[in-house]
Protein backbone atom coordinates (compact mmCIF):
# COMPACT_ATOMS: atom_id res chain seq x y z
CA UNK A 1 0.00 0.00 0.00
CA UNK A 2 1.20 3.51 -0.82
CA UNK A 3 1.05 5.87 2.14
CA UNK A 4 0.46 9.61 1.70
CA UNK A 5 1.26 11.65 4.80
CA UNK A 6 -0.07 15.20 4.98
CA UNK A 7 1.10 17.69 7.59
CA UNK A 8 -1.79 18.89 9.73
CA UNK A 9 0.23 21.19 11.97
CA UNK A 10 -1.11 24.70 12.51
CA UNK A 11 0.85 26.34 9.68
CA UNK A 12 -0.02 23.69 7.09
CA UNK A 13 -3.59 23.62 8.31
CA UNK A 14 -3.87 27.37 7.68
CA UNK A 15 -2.40 26.79 4.20
CA UNK A 16 -5.07 24.24 3.28
CA UNK A 17 -3.96 20.77 4.40
CA UNK A 18 -7.57 19.73 5.14
CA UNK A 19 -8.74 20.80 1.69
CA UNK A 20 -5.75 19.06 0.09
CA UNK A 21 -6.52 15.83 1.96
CA UNK A 22 -10.19 16.01 0.94
CA UNK A 23 -9.26 16.47 -2.70
CA UNK A 24 -6.77 13.58 -2.61
CA UNK A 25 -9.42 11.33 -1.02
CA UNK A 26 -11.82 12.31 -3.81
CA UNK A 27 -9.24 11.43 -6.47
CA UNK A 28 -8.48 8.08 -4.82
CA UNK A 29 -12.18 7.23 -4.94
CA UNK A 30 -12.55 8.54 -8.50
CA UNK A 31 -9.71 6.30 -9.71
CA UNK A 32 -10.93 3.37 -7.56
CA UNK A 33 -7.64 3.14 -5.69
CA UNK A 34 -9.11 2.44 -2.26
CA UNK A 35 -7.00 -0.22 -0.59
CA UNK A 36 -3.95 0.75 -2.66
CA UNK A 37 -3.44 4.26 -1.24
CA UNK A 38 -3.99 5.53 2.28
CA UNK A 39 -3.79 9.07 3.66
CA UNK A 40 -2.71 9.89 7.19
CA UNK A 41 -2.03 13.13 9.01
CA UNK A 42 1.19 14.05 10.80
CA UNK A 43 2.23 17.02 12.85
CA UNK A 44 4.99 19.32 11.71
CA UNK A 45 7.17 17.97 8.92
CA UNK A 46 9.64 20.89 9.25
CA UNK A 47 8.85 22.75 6.03
CA UNK A 48 6.08 25.03 7.28
CA UNK A 49 7.15 28.22 5.54
CA UNK A 50 6.73 26.73 2.07
CA UNK A 51 3.11 25.57 2.24
CA UNK A 52 1.53 22.19 2.93
CA UNK A 53 4.05 19.40 3.37
CA UNK A 54 3.27 15.99 1.92
CA UNK A 55 5.15 12.69 1.92
CA UNK A 56 4.33 10.09 -0.74
CA UNK A 57 5.99 6.85 0.27
CA UNK A 58 9.51 7.97 1.20
CA UNK A 59 9.62 11.16 -0.87
CA UNK A 60 8.80 14.50 0.73
CA UNK A 61 7.23 17.51 -0.98
CA UNK A 62 6.52 20.98 0.33
CA UNK A 63 4.59 23.96 -0.90
CA UNK A 64 1.64 21.93 -2.18
CA UNK A 65 -1.57 23.96 -2.39
CA UNK A 66 -5.10 22.49 -2.49
CA UNK A 67 -5.67 23.78 -6.03
CA UNK A 68 -2.63 21.71 -7.13
CA UNK A 69 -4.04 18.47 -5.71
CA UNK A 70 -5.16 16.93 -8.99
CA UNK A 71 -1.94 17.66 -10.87
CA UNK A 72 0.11 16.47 -7.87
CA UNK A 73 -1.95 13.27 -7.62
CA UNK A 74 -1.50 12.30 -11.26
CA UNK A 75 2.17 13.34 -11.36
CA UNK A 76 3.40 11.89 -8.04
CA UNK A 77 0.90 9.35 -6.69
CA UNK A 78 -0.47 7.44 -9.69
CA UNK A 79 2.97 6.58 -11.17
CA UNK A 80 4.07 5.14 -7.81
CA UNK A 81 0.99 2.94 -7.67
CA UNK A 82 1.61 1.70 -11.20
CA UNK A 83 5.23 0.94 -10.30
CA UNK A 84 4.11 -1.12 -7.30
CA UNK A 85 1.61 -3.05 -9.43
CA UNK A 86 3.96 -3.81 -12.34
CA UNK A 87 4.85 -7.50 -12.64
CA UNK A 88 8.38 -8.43 -11.71
CA UNK A 89 10.61 -11.13 -13.14
CA UNK A 90 11.43 -14.39 -11.35
CA UNK A 91 14.13 -12.99 -9.08
CA UNK A 92 11.70 -10.27 -7.87
CA UNK A 93 13.81 -7.37 -9.11
CA UNK A 94 12.54 -4.81 -11.60
CA UNK A 95 13.05 -5.77 -15.23
CA UNK A 96 15.76 -3.82 -17.03
CA UNK A 97 14.83 -2.47 -20.44
CA UNK A 98 16.95 -3.87 -23.25
CA UNK A 99 18.24 -0.40 -24.10
CA UNK A 100 19.83 -0.13 -20.64
CA UNK A 101 21.57 -3.51 -20.54
CA UNK A 102 25.33 -3.44 -20.80
CA UNK A 103 27.32 -5.85 -22.90
CA UNK A 104 30.73 -6.90 -21.63
CA UNK A 105 33.46 -8.11 -23.99
CA UNK A 106 35.69 -10.81 -22.66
Amino acid sequence: MLLITICVGSSCSLRGSDELASELFRLIEKEKLEGLVDIVGAFCMDACSKGVSVRVGDQEFSGIHPEQAEAFFYREVVPRIKTKLMPRNNNDSPATPITERKVHDE
